[in-house]
């Protein structure tokens, strides 16, 4: 009696474990499926705009410019809105800062 139990929950919870895989996958093929390659932005033109009211416009621009060729996308504005493009807004330096201005 005590065998079938123990067999009856551990079945149950191997079939929850695959359940959470299962839906996992399903997560992570809808995230790399927004990801669109070959989306062409002119990262100049939208690092410009970016760092105009930049106090360091040189140092804004760099860095916009690697954030922008690693992300494909720039958020409008000269700060903030960070939400219209999430890769530019996660990028970090080594010591956890933003890197992307």
């Amino acid at each position: 009696m005590a065998i079938s139990k123990l067999l009856i929950a551990s079945l149950l919870v191997s079939l929850l474990v695959l359940h959470l895989a299962e839906a996992d996958q399903k997560v992570n093929s809808n995230q790399a499926a927004s990801y669109v390659p070959g989306n062409n932005i002119d990262c100049g033109g939208a690092c410009h705009a970016r760092c105009s009211l930049s106090s360091r416009p040189r140092l804004c621009k760099r860095a916009c410019g690697s954030c922008c060729a690693r992300c494909k996308c720039v958020p409008q504005g000269t700060s903030g809105n960070l939400d219209t493009c999430p890769c530019y807004a996660t990028l970090t330096t080594r010591g956890g800062r933003r890197k992307c201005p």
